[in-house]
């Protein structure tokens, strides 16, 4: 662990500073590799580590992004591994009662019977991550604050996107870090045309569903496969039955063998966002008040979804990834929760604050601008705070899809009276096709009876915000509408009724009898108002915290240890050691077995093997697959390598780099590690690759997959 994390770190001897656990913890960006090299070596890394800051290189350029979740290219035709409930969203889009992919699993027996993704489905191939600091800051002063600050960061930030998009096909993005100390563009090329190819049945890609959720012993073949596919000269383009399978500079070649306890392993992905670098108060804020709102709004939400598509399998189909995903968060926010509480969070978080601004104390005048972007940080951290319970409530009315819907619409036709320059982020012309499919999504993701009910819930707890922060002329809206005529009335039910509405201008909108449209009129002036408010804030508290957190860089440089930045969706590894874990009274193997996996097999619900994988278990029909030191077939493992959210899917390597698996979980009083790492209960959940090959070779029948990655000659 690293000297800031340590807490009382400023008044530790180097000695004791440098403990074992640091080599496991840390999100690591490529460029960073040179100043933890030989961490890594040491660790047990056997190729140069070199590798690793370089995206024109296997491992790390055959890496790309789903947006929201990891993958990895795993075959030279442009075969894309990653995990099941990551394809979760496309099998549930390309199933419907009299063909349950979902459930029974789909495998795409030729190139030709490979079915579309989900729209909006997107594969992005890294390509270069480069610090644009100086490109950030131009035009910022000591004196620029506040909403002036805002713009100008947004204006630099969104003429370096345009100028790097105006290569062909090109998706990039500038992302702040340390909060905005620094910065970084990311350029990825998009692959529009993205197919699914392959996932096993439900009761394999998620067995033990919710139940088993951020548990261990785990045992879930959490795996797919997409395609890429790109026009027949290698430019990408849109879906088109002439495309054909892109072929990536590299891809990973899959271990001739497993791993062992106690091996190496590493991780490449995208992880989403960790809150480590945040203040005590910010902290304590969180876990006292902001997350038991959040959580029980949740599970409210999540069983209000469950009695409402109950006995209506149409219905289960279309809001099976929504669930999926509301279960997953709210599971998630329990074991942070939980989590807090068994490692002490808010004592560790104002040790370690505590210790770093004694040093600033400690340097006296030439750690003054750190001083005064504490005590600035601290007064806008209580400003933020004053607000957060009232947001969360009123956020829940975005719930409703088509409100949703005509919100999205209508701000796009504000912005579209821009030049593109100007647009907000997320409404200019680069924007176009997203938003298109995201109207799109809702056809098989929408039943009117279940998003009223949503819309019934959300407003209770809506109206439990003071009236005076409560948006007036959207009630008096309601009012006038009912909820009747709301969903009786609309138009935007129908895809290419809310399609048609894209591009049409102001006017027609403030003209529009359509209830929903009429509400998103309504709202438009007050959620601006909000917005601006938001903006401000944003701007005051960038000049503050990329101040704080370069002084908080420059302690622990003088501790002998580099600072990795806060997860925020871009590429990063990180590495630790396949192995169990020991508490009171209870041991963790770090492997589960085909074994255990029957021992958990009822027949129903969740824990509902296919009858093929019951029956080669039975016979202990493993092939080549089982694991030496076992005797028997892997399925998952655990690790101690450091991921969050957004890591989902993210290929497992070992020390040479090859392919061992995915990670796909943690366990949960471990995901306490987005706020603070704690070595002793950090682990990261892995399905094998030996199960993954397994299931495909025997249970499935994939052999034209197994010869493509090479398993098979």
């Amino acid at each position: 662990m690293k000297a800031w994390v340590l807490g009382g770190a400023a008044a530790l001897s180097a000695t004791m500073i440098a403990t074992a656990a640091w080599a496991d913890e840390g999100m690591w960006l490529p460029r960073q590799t040179q100043d933890i090299a030989a961490q890594v070596r040491a660790a047990g890394l056997e190729i140069d580590p070199a590798l690793l800051s370089n995206l024109q290189a296997a491992p790390l350029n055959a890496i790309v992004s789903l947006g929201g979740c990891s993958a990895s290219f795993v075959s030279p035709q442009g075969l894309v591994a990653t995990n099941h409930h990551c394809v979760q969203g496309s099998l549930q889009y390309n199933s419907s009662p009299d063909q349950d992919r979902l459930t029974n699993g789909f495998l795409a027996r030729r190139l030709q019977d490979e079915v579309r993704a989900a729209p909006g489905s997107r594969i992005f191939v890294i390509e270069e991550l480069r610090d644009v600091t100086a490109d950030m800051n131009r035009g910022l002063t000591a004196r620029t604050t506040g909403i002036d600050r805002y713009n100008r960061l947004e204006e630099n930030r969104k003429s370096l996107i345009a100028a790097c998009e105006r290569q062909p096909s090109r998706r990039c993005d500038v992302r702040a870090y340390y909060g905005g100390s620094t910065y970084f563009l990311q350029q990825q090329l998009e692959i529009k045309d993205v197919r699914l190819v392959y996932a096993p049945a439900m009761g394999i890609g998620n067995f033990g569903g919710e139940t088993d959720n951020w548990m261990w012993p785990r045992h879930t073949g959490d795996f797919g496969f997409y395609r890429a596919y790109v026009a027949p000269d290698g430019s990408s383009a849109d879906y088109s039955e002439a495309n054909v399978p892109y072929r990536p500079r590299s891809h990973l070649r899959i271990a001739t063998e497993g791993v062992t306890d106690g091996d190496f392993v590493m991780v490449a992905g995208f992880p989403g966002t960790t809150s480590r670098l945040v203040t005590a108060e910010e902290a304590i804020f969180q876990f006292d008040q902001l997350y038991p709102v959040q959580t029980r709004l949740l599970t409210d939400y999540a069983n209000l979804i469950e009695q409402r598509t109950e006995g209506d399998q149409a219905a289960q189909i279309k809001y099976a990834s929504i669930l999926a995903g509301v279960e997953n968060y709210e599971k998630k926010s329990q074991g942070e929760i939980a989590g807090a509480k068994a490692i002490d969070l808010a004592a560790r978080k104002t040790e370690q604050q505590n210790a770093y601004r004694s040093w600033i104390r400690e340097g006296g005048r030439r750690r003054q601008p750190y001083a005064t972007a504490a005590r600035d940080l601290d007064a806008l951290v209580q400003e933020a705070n004053a607000t957060a319970l009232a947001d969360t409530r009123l956020g829940t009315i975005n719930r409703a899809q088509l409100y949703a819907a005509a919100k999205l619409l209508y701000r796009y036709a504000q912005e579209q009276q821009k030049p593109d320059a100007e647009r907000e982020s997320g409404y200019q012309q680069r924007d176009r096709l997203p938003i298109q499919q995201r109207l799109q999504q809702i056809e098989r993701r929408y039943d009117a009876r279940v998003d009223r009910a949503v819309l019934e819930q959300a407003l209770v707890e809506y109206r439990k915000v003071d009236a005076a922060s409560r948006d007036a002329a959207f009630e008096r809206t309601l009012e006038q509408i009912g909820l009747d005529r709301l969903y009786a009335d609309t138009e935007l039910d129908e895809t290419a009724a809310r399609l048609a509405w894209l591009d049409r201008p102001v006017a027609d909108f403030e003209r529009s009898t359509d209830p929903f449209i009429r509400l998103a009129v309504a709202s438009y002036d007050w959620g601006l108002r909000r917005e601006t408010e938001a903006k401000t804030r944003a701007g005051r508290t960038q000049a503050a915290r990329s101040v704080y957190l370069q002084g908080m860089r420059e302690w622990a440089d003088a501790n002998g240890r580099p600072l990795y930045p806060d997860a925020n969706g871009s590429l990063r590894f990180t590495y630790g050691k396949v192995t169990g874990r020991q508490r009171d009274g209870l041991i963790w193997t770090p492997f589960t077995t085909a074994e255990g996996l029957l021992a958990k097999h009822t027949g129903e619900g969740e824990f509902d093997l296919p009858d093929r994988a019951v029956e080669l278990i039975r016979d202990r029909d493993y092939g080549r697959y089982v694991a030496p030191s076992l005797g028997t077939l892997p399925v998952d493992y655990l690790s101690t390598v450091d991921i969050t959210n957004g890591n989902s899917g993210s290929a497992t390597l070992n020390a040479r780099g090859e392919f061992v698996g995915l990670a796909f979980d943690g366990t949960l009083d471990g995901v306490i590690s987005d706020w603070s790492y704690d070595p002793t209960i950090n682990r990261t959940i892995h399905v094998d690759s030996r199960f993954m090959l397994w299931t495909m070779d025997k249970v499935d029948g994939a052999d034209r997959l197994l010869e493509e990655m090479g398993v098979r000659r």
